[in-house]
């Protein structure tokens, strides 16, 4: 039964009390999420990218989630947001100088000291450690801390100059409430991406239609659109395949002109003021006329058979 040999059980171990709620170590949960990837859980490496919910992540466990999407990653669901490499931002960080990281520890006789961060604010100074709020910018991935952007109040990055507005701020690692206010712009922002493919969708069919009845128009637009030189060839084209139908034209009106009306009076040649040996062509010149015993026969058909 025990108990005996003088044991004396205290009243904790005999009696079961409620169990005590486990405190999470405050250190430790601040070191998991500054310095080790939400969906790896490895020691954060660059290129380090971040959510637009302010999680912190390595490209390469992006990557390799996007093109392999089991069911089985119990860590998936802290990265279901992310539809693809364009939903998260690659950061520009700044090196402490004071963080020496496991090149003073290599015998494991020194004490690491978990509030020296790898990355601090490059216009404050302060140490990405988590005991600061920190914040980067959507359009170029630029890291401050919350306190320089405050006292430094300004719509241009402070590093690279890029003009940012108050939606392209996201906390990195904030509380829940942060994560609500970021989780709804989030949604807003692709709806509003969405508005706008619909949209440009119609006008891309009009611009493709466009085209094709500019094509189809007649040549004078395209003549006026065109270059001078280009007008004055075509002109001259013109000129010259006018040229002989106006020619044609000419010689025609010219011999209906040349044949006398229906109404007006024949002139014989005789009676013209041509030469001689011209009217001696025709047959009504006195040459050409014989007397009656050099005239045909009445047999013949023609006169001038004998």
């Amino acid at each position: 039964m025990g108990c005996d040999g003088g044991t004396i059980p205290k009243r904790h171990e005999l009696v079961k009390g409620p169990k005590k709620v486990e405190k999470v170590d405050k250190d430790a949960e601040l070191v998991a999420q500054w310095n080790y990837c939400t969906l790896s859980q490895e020691i954060l490496r660059r290129p380090i990218v971040a959510c637009e919910l302010g999680r912190l992540y390595n490209k390469d466990a992006v990557i390799e989630f996007l093109l392999d999407k089991s069911a089985e990653k119990a860590l998936g669901k802290a990265a279901s947001h992310i539809k693809s490499i364009k939903n998260v931002t690659e950061l520009k960080l700044s090196d402490n100088p004071a963080w020496e990281g496991d090149k003073g520890n290599t015998k494991g006789d020194k004490h690491d000291d978990l509030q020296r961060a790898r990355f601090i604010c490059p216009v404050v100074g302060l140490e990405m450690n988590g005991r600061h709020r920190f914040c980067f910018l959507r359009c170029c991935g630029c890291v401050f801390s919350e306190r320089a952007l405050k006292e430094i109040k300004a719509e241009v990055c402070h590093t690279c100059g890029a003009a940012f507005q108050e939606d392209d701020v996201i906390v990195l690692n904030g509380t829940k409430e942060d994560v609500d206010v970021l989780k709804t712009r989030m949604e807003e922002r692709r709806l509003r991406a969405k508005l706008e493919k619909k949209t440009k969708k119609p006008k891309a069919a009009e611009s493709v239609s466009k085209p094709d009845v500019s094509e189809e128009a007649p040549g004078p637009s395209k003549v006026k659109t065109g270059k001078p030189e280009e007008a004055s060839l075509d002109s001259r084209e013109k000129k010259t395949n006018l040229a002989p139908k106006s020619t044609a034209t000419n010689e025609s009106s010219s011999g209906k002109a040349g044949k006398p009306p229906c109404g007006a009076t024949k002139r014989s040649i005789a009676d013209s003021e041509e030469s001689e040996a011209y009217k001696s062509l025709f047959t009504t010149h006195s040459s050409a006329k014989r007397s009656k015993e050099e005239s045909a026969h009445w047999v013949t058909h023609t006169s001038y058979c004998f």
